[in-house]
């Protein structure tokens, strides 16, 4: 259910010291300022430079502004954000983004040493990741969205605006006479992010207005869901592991169901090496386990990057050239 910001900050309770994400704009602002007011002294703001337009200088430089004005640290962190051939520019910027925020508050000589770091998604975020996942033909992983906490290299991550709706941040902000800057980028209707939110997103408030409830509801689903396959896959993981190897039997593999087999090898992959098998990848590869009938039959397919191969009895994983892994 939607909440104000006020209410959604109410009940946020991180561990402090606090750094927050800034980019300057609405949500990101509406965030900080409000946690500068919960918290005074304990919070830090990051701001990440991706280089990737001209105005990114006039950004950052408005963010010195604001936090120079509450008194609150300011951490800028330069990085590259330019995509590889392959990876959508979407995807680049927050993997830099993230790679960012981790360096910026864990760096010795930071502004302020945080426990957790806060970002500024909110209600309408959450409805466009959820249907650029059903526009990609995701599963459940990406039906679940974006999780309001979740751990990475040590640190919380929180969203706590995932609550509340765009409007309701904007309408607080001008209560305030807040100032922020618009991404320019935030028109480009080239990105699929945003034809969602400016073609899809008015289309769904004229015809369900309570739809941010419930396709939260739905994405709530869909990651509890998620748990119990993982769940199933870890019990599934200790029958199938090859004893003294690192991979899998395949004849106790074969046991299982092909719905279970994807679902362990899913797991499997990314628990073990990071790697995120394409659909059509995972598909070639339960093909090849139900054709692996006899010793002599070989598997050695591509597969999230690097290689699935049978090793005698067992199937194993290698990447001859590990780095970033292609998702689904």
């Amino acid at each position: 259910m939607t909440v104000p910001l006020g209410e959604a900050i109410r009940v946020f309770a991180p561990a402090l010291p606090l750094a927050v994400a800034y980019s300057g704009g609405a949500d990101s602002t509406a965030l900080l300022l409000a946690c500068a007011e919960k918290w005074p002294g304990q919070v830090a703001a990051v701001h990440v430079h991706h280089g990737l337009q001209a105005a990114a200088e006039d950004f950052a430089r408005h963010c010195h502004g604001v936090c120079a004005g509450l008194g609150v640290p300011l951490m800028v962190w330069r990085v590259d954000a330019r995509h590889a051939r392959g990876q959508s520019p979407e995807d680049a910027a927050r993997n830099a983004r993230y790679a960012a925020l981790q360096a910026a508050v864990t760096d010795p000589g930071a502004a302020m040493a945080c426990a957790s770091v806060a970002t500024a998604q909110h209600a309408d975020d959450q409805v466009e990741t959820l249907l650029l996942a059903l526009s990609r033909g995701a599963g459940l992983p990406g039906l679940a969205a974006m999780p309001a906490r979740w751990q990475r290299g040590g640190l919380t991550y929180h969203r706590p605006l995932l609550s509340v709706a765009a409007a309701d941040i904007r309408a607080w902000l001008a209560r305030r006479g807040a100032s922020f800057v618009d991404d320019p980028s935030n028109s480009n209707l080239d990105l699929a992010r945003n034809r969602i939110r400016a073609l899809l997103l008015p289309a769904l408030e004229a015809g369900f207005p309570r739809f941010r409830d419930t396709f939260a509801r739905s994405a709530r689903h869909a990651a509890q869901a998620q748990l119990l396959l993982q769940e199933l896959a870890r019990g599934d993981l200790e029958l199938v592991a090859q004893t003294g190897a690192d991979g899998l039997h395949i004849a106790s593999l074969r046991n299982l169901s092909r719905a279970r087999q994807a679902n362990l090898l899913r797991y499997w992959l990314k628990a073990s090496f990071g790697a995120v098998p394409r659909a059509v990848q995972l598909d070639e590869l339960l093909d090849q386990l139900a054709d692996c009938t006899t010793r002599a039959h070989q598997i050695h397919i591509r597969v999230a990057g690097g290689f699935a191969v049978r090793r005698a009895e067992a199937l194993t994983w290698y990447n001859p050239a590990p780095g970033p892994t292609p998702s689904d």
